[in-house]
């Protein structure tokens, strides 16, 4: 396949693609250190519009509060890298677009960034679905360690793809 992205960031764009597909699922992302990478991924399988609605590139704080209508008050108080955020960020996404399920990845890539309690690697995911529990929220932390800025944005956008399976199709 004529693709400038790495083959498994493309496998695991085309399992979301046709495992939504099948469930006839629309599906949104919210990135902020992955850039677009997962919408670039998803957009490189052919017929991904029957699927992908919609990423919000939302790298600036500005960008979260206006294009995903985070709570000041929620980005001040935990940070931009912060589970609160990322779940945030799923809501938005999900709110903000027609899509089924969004997920929304939010860290620090590096080189620079980093602190004692967010080093570089720090990733946070979140998913949101329609019609779910608010209550219940999905978001996990990741820490990939120091791998450098392209190996941690990889790593992202790999996670955040898994995310975007339906929940049965997940490994254990």
């Amino acid at each position: 396949m004529d693709t400038l992205l790495p083959p498994q960031l493309i496998d695991a764009a085309r399992k979301v693609i046709e495992a939504n597909r099948a469930l006839g699922r629309r599906v949104a992302v919210a990135e902020s250190c992955t850039g677009g990478l997962v919408a670039a991924a998803l957009t490189e399988i052919p017929g991904s519009s029957d699927v992908f609605e919609i990423g919000f590139v939302t790298y600036s704080n500005e960008a979260k509060l206006k294009l995903l209508k985070i709570s000041s008050d929620v980005l001040e108080t935990f940070g931009a890298v912060s589970i609160a955020v990322a779940w945030s960020m799923a809501q938005g996404a999900l709110e903000q677009s027609g899509a089924d399920v969004a997920v929304a990845i939010t860290g620090i890539a590096g080189p620079g960034g980093g602190s004692a309690k967010k080093p570089v690697g720090t990733v946070v995911f979140a998913r949101a679905e329609k019609g779910a529990d608010r209550s219940d929220v999905d978001a996990d932390r990741k820490d990939f360690g120091d791998l450098g800025r392209g190996g941690i944005r990889l790593q992202a956008a790999l996670c955040a793809l898994e995310l975007l399976l339906p929940v049965e199709d997940v490994a254990p």
